[in-house]
Order: C-alpha cells, then sequence, then structure tokens
C-alpha cells in the first residue's frame, strides 16, 4: 500500500476486465478512490469482480454513449466531488479486427465507436470538468489514454484497430496542447504484448510472434502497464504531457 493517489478520485473505464481492472486496483492500493465502469461486471479472466474487490459501486456505461459517459462523469462528481484522473482504457478488437478487404462497415463502425469515438467523449466530458475544478499541484486534472503500439506502425490484418489507436496517439496530443494552459495534463499508454490471462490470448502463434518480436526476455504483464498509468496519473509527472509512453519490451525499438 502506498499514498501516491492519496486523496485523489480516478475513473477507470473498462476496468471490469484486463488491464483496466489491473490499473483500478494499482490505483486503489496507493489511496486513490476508484470509480470502475464498464458493460460488464465480471472479469473475462476470471475471479471476483473489480468493484467488489474495491468495496465500492460499479457503474455500467457504454463509452461509445454520450449520455452514459455523461452519467458516469456525473455521478463520480456528485459522489467524491470532482476527479482528478480520468483513464481511458475501454476498447475493442477480437472479431472486427481484420485486413482491409475483409473489413465490414459495420466492423468499422464497431472499433472506431470503442476505441475512438468513447476516448473522445470521455475527454471531452472529463476536460470539461477539470477545468473548473481548483487546481492540486498546479494541476486541475490528468487525462491517461490507453492507446496501443499498433497506433504508430501497420500491424498486418488490424486496418481498423490500427486507426483507431493511432487516432487515440494524435488525440492525446491536441487535447494536451489545446488543455495544458488550463492546467490539465494529458497522456497516453502505449502498451505491448501484455498478457492478461483472457482466453483469447491463447493463440500459440500468435504468442510465439510476439515473443520473437519483443527484445525483453518476457512479454508484458498488467502490472508492467498499471505501473506506467501510475506515474501519469501521480504528482510524479507534474510536467510530463502530451506523451505517449511505451510499456512494451522494446517492441517499438526493434
Amino acid at each position: 500500500m502506498g499514498d501516491r493517489l492519496a486523496g485523489r478520485v480516478a475513473i477507470v473505464t473498462g476496468s471490469a476486465s484486463g488491464l483496466g481492472r489491473a490499473i483500478a486496483l494499482r490505483f486503489a492500493e496507493e489511496g486513490a478512490t476508484v470509480v470502475v465502469s464498464d458493460v460488464r461486471r465480471d472479469p473475462r479472466e476470471g475471479g471476483e469482480p473489480t468493484h467488489e474487490l474495491l468495496d465500492v459501486p460499479f457503474v455500467e456505461a457504454d463509452v461509445s454513449r454520450w449520455d452514459d459517459v455523461d452519467r458516469l462523469v456525473t455521478e463520480a462528481v456528485e459522489r467524491h466531488g470532482r476527479i482528478d484522473v480520468m483513464v481511458n482504457n475501454a476498447g475493442i478488437a477480437g472479431r472486427h479486427s481484420k485486413p482491409l478487404l475483409e473489413t465490414t462497415e459495420e466492423d468499422w463502425d464497431a472499433i472506431m465507436a470503442v476505441n475512438l469515438r468513447g476516448v473522445f467523449l470521455c475527454c471531452k466530458r472529463a476536460v470539461a470538468q477539470m477545468v473548473e475544478q481548483e487546481p492540486v499541484d498546479d494541476v486541475r486534472g490528468r487525462v491517461v489514454n490507453i492507446s496501443s503500439q499498433h497506433g504508430m506502425i501497420g500491424p498486418p490484418g488490424h486496418v481498423a484497430y490500427a486507426a483507431s489507436k493511432g487516432g487515440v496517439v494524435n488525440l492525446t496530443r491536441q487535447i494536451a496542447v489545446d488543455y495544458g494552459p488550463r492546467q490539465v495534463l494529458v497522456n497516453a499508454v502505449a502498451p505491448g504484448k501484455i498478457l492478461t490471462g483472457s482466453p483469447e490470448q491463447q493463440d500459440p502463434d500468435a504468442l510465439a510472434y510476439s515473443h520473437a518480436r519483443t527484445p525483453f526476455w518476457r512479454l508484458g504483464r498488467p502490472a508492467d502497464v498499471a505501473g506506467a498509468a501510475l506515474f501519469l496519473a501521480s504528482s510524479d509527472s507534474g510536467y510530463v504531457s502530451g506523451v505517449n509512453l511505451l510499456v512494451d519490451g522494446g517492441w517499438m525499438a526493434y
């Protein structure tokens, strides 16, 4: 247990499972009051639900819907008085992520709705709240977007996903530039191959490729991403803004 986020209020979208779950639990360990939100309650990798582990309410919210995002932030502010950190983690890929010629309009729209529109809506609503708050240590609020290494290259066969994450990378820079003067810090974390324990990550060929492509001796763990998010959410990152922090074991350096 630490105190790097003591007294801070943090919303983490997509925090029932995977990276969002790891981030929510790590933030709570560091003293944050965490708002757990997702479209499902049960972790995909199994185990006790995140909100039950933290003994906090669960807020069901689809980040692609403005009304849900508005309600998520409004309820958090009504309950806790402010929002210090907004972690935009919710995202999808799966069956909708394909090569260009196999990607339907439905595939494209499904991924963009969550991965890019969702981040846009959450940033819009959270920043609107943050700019009206009193600053703490010169900062009115911090936004941490979860991007991807695949938003910086052309990963074979994932046209909509790569485009959506590339959008997140530049949206992060844009909001950092526009709202830095109003004391809001905006950054992204770009995970590499992270083993979350979800069944869909067990493809032997995909794992072999990830090992061959990652210079570090092991693949990533959710705790690796949670640690980077914690840095960007805490006062330790007081002058860091507009960055896309790679957590990829050297994957992008290769």
